[in-house]
């Protein structure tokens, strides 16, 4: 019974270490920051779209959550209570 206590205790210890090291890793980081984004509504960005020849169209400020979809062509996000779509743009996010 004691060795069982003593390899569970073990097992913890490895799989918390893992978990540790996970979030200091540049992946575990992003993971954290889009849990955040998820679940505050967005974070404070900016967003600009740009034309094929490189000028600016449009640009967005505020709180925004970003939702790409699975094929790449479109961009949806929503700001100020508005749903904001792009479709095949050049699309432009920072952080403030």
């Amino acid at each position: 019974m004691k060795k069982l206590i003593i390899g569970a205790v073990i097992v913890l210890v490895v799989i918390g270490g893992l978990v540790i090291w996970y979030f200091n890793t540049a992946t575990g980081q992003r993971m954290i920051k889009s849990i955040q984004s998820n679940n505050s509504g967005g974070i404070e960005r900016v967003v600009k779209v740009y034309s094929d020849d490189g000028k600016l169209i449009e640009e967005y400020e505020g709180k925004i959550d970003i939702q790409d979809t699975e094929y790449g062509n479109k961009i949806l996000f929503d700001l100020n209570g508005k749903r904001v779509v792009i479709y095949n743009g050049t699309v432009v996010t920072g952080e403030k």
